[in-house]
């Protein structure tokens, strides 16, 4: 191995090890900064108990919030309010929608958002135009998918009983 990828390797395997570190030790209630555990206070007697991404996700968090201004931590309170006001079940959704999403290459992720975008840009009845017309396709291929199912269990059934015609007849 020649000197240059040597020195490469080392100082890769240095960083992953001080990701590591890093990660490993903010999993220790101790080691959090003394902003987080007040942040994060709520979670102090379960915190060993907590998943590791359970207890990333909530540092994320803690620090996002840390960083906000007053503005920005007012406007996060009542985006919280307003998602709390959402029934359960719709939250749920609103969740298996999001992640969904996130699973969808950063290329189509771009295209909804540039899409969403241009809608939220559009006049309000331009806008309602466009839902009503959605809601119809969206009944058309309903519709349509139905008609497909059906077809489908048809052509099974007659699969069937053709199978059955040919045993009959194999017996005899």
């Amino acid at each position: 191995m020649s000197e240059r990828r040597t020195i490469l390797c080392g100082w890769l395997a240095a960083v992953y090890l001080s990701l590591f570190v890093n990660i490993s030790q903010a999993q220790d209630w101790q080691s959090l900064s003394d902003s987080e555990r007040r942040l994060l206070q709520n979670f102090e007697t379960r915190w060993s108990q907590l998943s590791e991404d359970r207890r990333e996700q909530l540092l994320r968090g803690a620090r996002r919030w840390s960083e906000m201004n007053p503005e920005q931590r007012q406007e996060a309170r009542q985006q919280y309010k307003r998602w709390q006001g959402i029934p359960r079940e719709r939250r749920a959704q609103l969740r298996d929608s999001y992640r969904r999403f996130m699973d969808l290459p950063e290329e189509e992720r771009q295209r909804i958002r540039e899409a969403r975008k241009r809608f939220r840009q559009m006049p309000p009845q331009q806008r309602k135009q466009l839902r009503e017309q959605w809601e119809k396709d969206k009944r058309g291929r309903t519709e349509n998918r139905e008609r497909r199912n059906q077809r489908e269990r048809r052509r099974r059934e007659r699969q069937e009983r053709r199978r059955q015609r040919r045993e009959e007849t194999e017996r005899t």
